[in-house]
C-alpha cells in the first residue's frame, strides 16, 4: 500500500514550513521542512517535507544529502533533476557563504583559519581536488580558486596554473589546499613533491607559499606545522 501524507495545502496554516517561516525565522523549521521549502512540491505519496524526510532517511543525514551526487538526488521518486539542482544549489549556496566573513575579506592568521574556509567544501568531495587562496600583504583573502581536480601529482598540478590567479589578482601570497576522500588528512608522498615544486615556482615568482593544507573529514594536517614548508 502507497503511503499518504498531507499535501502542504492541506496543512493548518500555521503548520505550513513557509507560513512558520515567515512568522518564526527559517531557524524555527526542522531540517525536513527547510527541504520542503526548497523543492515545494511531492508527489502523489509524499508532501514536499514528507520528502524531505524521506531524503534525511535515505541519506543518512544533512552530511550524506551534501555529499550525495546530483544523479543520486534525482533518482529519488519525487524528486527528478530539477529539484535535486534546487537542493544542491542551496548546499553550494551555504558553501560560499561559510567562505566569508562580515567584511567579505577574511585574513589568515594560521591554518585553522583556512580550515574554517575550505572544509566545509572540500570535506565532502568525492575526488581530490586543489584549492588555492591568494592573500594580499596583510594576508586577506582576495579570492579562492579551484585549480585542479582529480588525483593530485605532479604531472597534473602544473605551478603555471597555480600561480596564474595570483599574477592576474596581484596576490602577494598563496595558501594551497586539497582534500583527501578517504578522510584521513596524512600528507602523500606525492603531497610533498607537489609543495616543494610550488614553493619554488613562488620563490622565483616573488609568491610565496605560506602553506599547503590537506583537509580531511574534519580533521585537516598543515605542511609548514610539520616543517615540509
Amino acid at each position: 500500500m502507497n503511503r499518504y501524507s498531507p499535501t502542504i495545502k492541506e496543512l493548518p496554516t500555521d503548520e505550513r514550513p513557509r507560513e512558520r517561516l515567515a512568522k518564526y525565522g527559517a531557524h524555527a523549521l526542522s531540517t525536513a521542512e527547510l527541504i520542503g521549502v526548497l523543492i515545494r512540491t511531492g508527489n502523489a505519496e509524499r508532501s514536499a517535507v514528507s520528502l524531505g524526510e524521506f531524503l534525511l532517511a535515505e541519506f543518512g543525514n544533512v552530511k550524506g544529502i551534501a555529499s550525495a551526487t546530483l544523479d543520486q538526488l534525482a533518482s529519488v521518486k519525487g524528486l527528478g533533476l530539477a529539484k535535486a539542482a534546487e537542493i544542491q544549489a542551496a548546499i553550494e549556496f551555504g558553501h560560499r557563504l561559510a567562505l566569508f566573513s562580515d567584511d567579505d575579506r577574511p585574513a589568515i592568521a594560521g591554518p585553522q583559519d583556512v580550515a574554517n574556509l575550505i572544509m566545509p567544501e572540500l570535506r565532502y568531495i568525492k575526488k581530490e581536488t586543489l584549492k588555492s587562496l591568494l592573500l594580499d600583504t596583510k594576508n586577506r583573502v582576495l579570492g579562492i580558486k579551484t585549480v585542479s581536480i582529480g588525483d593530485l601529482s605532479s604531472s597534473i598540478v602544473h605551478p603555471r596554473e597555480v600561480f596564474k590567479d595570483a599574477v592576474t589578482s596581484s596576490a602577494a601570497s598563496i595558501i594551497v589546499a586539497h582534500n583527501h576522500p578517504s578522510g584521513d588528512p596524512t600528507p602523500s608522498r606525492e603531497d610533498i613533491t607537489v609543495t616543494k615544486r610550488l614553493m619554488e615556482a613562488g620563490e622565483i615568482m616573488g609568491i610565496e607559499l605560506l602553506d599547503h593544507i590537506v583537509i580531511g573529514d574534519g580533521c585537516f594536517v598543515s605542511l609548514k606545522e610539520k616543517g615540509l614548508i
